[in-house]
């Protein structure tokens, strides 16, 4: 258990040497606080900060969120990564919207019903945005218990996260807990790194159990390693004499569901007997692009792109919605269509546009 000064050491540290102009410390509702901690998610502040200051303009409330199309929220998601935060975050606000009349649940229990929203995330929430007392435990937490208590083991292990969690309990002060909240985050994120941690400059230095056994580069201890799968793919890029490519609309479900993406295919045979049932009887001009790779957090994608000089427009393809001609002209970086991108499709369109403008 941490010493009663712990708290009152983070405390002082965090007054002097903390962050406190971060966008969503201003004015810290639970909506902006539970925004900013969706995004905050295997993700670095300073990249958030402007996704989280467009969302803000466009979807100031929940109730704003609730009545957007998924497509727009995706849209202004685009280049930030793991989409199902997004879907999420659209889904939770029509539940809030509905059923809370746009008020944030007050326990970590309700909170944690709603999707993408899991126990270290409800903490924050209420501890950042709405005034209650309650434990956090991301990542750079537990970075800072497992060195300071000389922890062992992968922090996402079950016994070892229980004890994180009865220790992240016991620290956390009765009253101050929100700037505690924040300060413990910041000493993660800034002093206690995951390489090259500034020890020198770190309040707890004296009392740090990694730091006392030369152990500070082997805590946390790391997820134990197995061999990443790969996957190769052929996405068909068919552009039109006018510039634009053919997009298709992925499954709401499964990878960059919801996004849009160009039509992807096992392998280069499969894609040219799709341009064959398109396009009978015509010899298209293809260019194959070097492999794109893109690593999810389970497996590593390789994409053959192939680039496909189409002659006009397919008759039908636009059955169902799923299908889009879509502009990849010199404003493919900022897309003006309300539509999520994954970003190996918003790099290769941008790719596109750099063709066009030759």
């Amino acid at each position: 258990m941490p010493s009663p000064g712990f708290a009152d050491t983070v405390l002082s540290w965090y007054a002097v040497h903390g962050r406190h102009t971060l966008p969503w410390q201003q004015n810290p509702t639970p909506y902006r606080v539970w925004v900013s901690e969706i995004m905050l998610q295997q993700t670095q502040v300073s990249t958030v900060i402007p996704y989280f200051q467009r969302f803000m303009q466009r979807f100031p409330d929940v109730h704003a969120l609730a009545a957007a199309p998924l497509g727009e929220v995706l849209h202004l998601w685009t280049g930030l990564g793991y989409y199902a935060r997004g879907r999420n975050l659209h889904r939770s606000a029509q539940i809030l919207s509905a059923q809370w009349r746009g008020e944030f649940p007050r326990t970590v229990d309700a909170l944690c019903e709603l999707p993408g929203i899991g126990r270290s995330t409800a903490g924050a929430i209420l501890a950042l945005g709405c005034g209650v007392r309650a434990p956090i435990l991301d990542g750079n937490v537990k970075r800072v218990l497992c060195r300071f208590h000389g922890i062992e083991g992968w922090p996402d292990l079950p016994a070892v996260q229980k004890r994180l969690w009865v220790l992240a309990q016991d620290a956390t002060p009765a009253t101050g807990f929100a700037a505690y909240t924040q300060a413990m985050m910041d000493l993660g994120a800034t002093v206690c790194t995951r390489s090259r941690p500034s020890c020198k400059q770190c309040p707890l230095a004296e009392a740090c159990q990694a730091l006392a056994t030369d152990t500070v580069a082997a805590l946390p201890s790391r997820k134990p390693t197995r061999a990443v799968p790969k996957r190769a793919v052929c996405m068909l890029m068919c552009r039109l004499p006018t510039g634009q490519v053919l997009l298709e609309q992925r499954p709401q479900s499964g990878i960059w569901g919801g996004l849009w993406s160009f039509p992807e295919f096992a392998d280069v045979a499969a894609a040219q007997q799709f341009l064959d049932q398109k396009w009978p009887g015509q010899v298209l001009e293809q260019h194959s692009w070097p492999v794109l790779k893109h690593s999810f957090s389970h497996f590593q994608w390789q994409i053959t792109p192939l680039l496909v000089h189409a002659p006009g427009e397919l008759p039908g393809v636009m059955e169902a919605g799923r299908w889009l001609w879509y502009a990849a002209g010199p404003d493919a970086a900022r897309p003006a269509a309300t539509i999520g991108l994954a970003a190996p499709v918003l790099e290769l369109l941008q790719r596109i546009a750099a063709l066009s403008a030759k």
